[in-house]
């Protein structure tokens, strides 16, 4: 069910985490740990988005990371204060296409989903419906993760607070969809907001730096789990862990 990472701190490259930690993103593309049931490996294509001056720049495939040879030696040529990265684990039934993979962007937003929605697409219809009707003709593949995406965007761009958007939005979709896995992260490159929603999710903080990520790519101390139905609000040098629903009790 996918495997993504974030990151916000001093200038850095993206290729420590993506390529040359032990359990990298790179490695979890083709020996993930902690699924969930949610598939083997993570081979229907890959994303990253970072930032320059204050805008995401983003690659996209469609293939699997570690075929690419061309990525790990563009990401050691980067320096960047934010980035987030992902490999796919497709959904069965949902398409194997370059625009189908996170990160999705618009403005200076960069967007995440590990998971799935259960009982797509039927179990969307209602949410799916409150969206304009140019939005879903234009959505950038016919998957959950790009309507959750458009879901997101619109309020974004309506200027709504990027945890409120997300905070509501979960619930939102946990009711429409029961047993739904809604691992999300969100980042204008300033703030990042992260949900562990039927999934696992870690992060480390070190100074300025945050990290947060499905799957420790590091092994050692200081990665903190995120609990079950929670989140974190990051910004460099602080990390706040918050409930999404104070209803939802955590699960063992």
């Amino acid at each position: 069910m996918c495997r993504h990472l974030a990151y916000l701190g001093p200038p850095c490259s993206p290729a420590g985490l993506l390529f040359d930690a032990p359990h990298s993103l790179e490695h979890q593309s083709y020996a993930p740990a902690d699924m969930r049931g949610g598939g083997t490996v993570n081979a229907d294509g890959f994303g990253l988005s970072w930032y320059v001056d204050g805008a995401p720049v983003r690659l996209r495939r469609a293939s699997p990371l570690w075929t690419d040879a061309d990525v790990p030696v563009l990401a050691r040529s980067l320096r960047t204060t934010a980035f987030v990265a992902a490999v796919r684990n497709g959904t069965v039934g949902m398409p194997v296409l370059e625009a189908a993979c996170a990160p999705f962007t618009d403005g200076p937003w960069s967007f995440s989903h590990n998971g799935m929605v259960a009982g797509w697409p039927h179990s969307m219809a209602a949410l799916a419906g409150k969206l304009p009707v140019t939005e879903l003709l234009t959505l950038e593949a016919p998957t959950d993760s790009a309507l959750l995406w458009a879901l997101v965007r619109e309020r974004l761009r309506a200027g709504e607070d990027p945890l409120g958007v997300v905070t509501d939005l979960l619930p939102s979709v946990e009711r429409a969809a029961p047993g739904s896995r809604l691992n999300l992260l969100l980042t204008d490159g300033e703030v990042l907001v992260a949900t562990a929603w039927t999934h696992a999710l870690s992060y480390r903080e070190t100074g300025d730096a945050v990290v947060v990520a499905s799957e420790p790519p590091e092994p050692g101390p200081g990665w903190i789990p995120v609990p079950e139905g929670h989140g974190i609000v990051a910004r460099r040098g602080s990390v706040r862990l918050f409930p999404i629903d104070p209803d939802r009790s955590p699960e063992p």
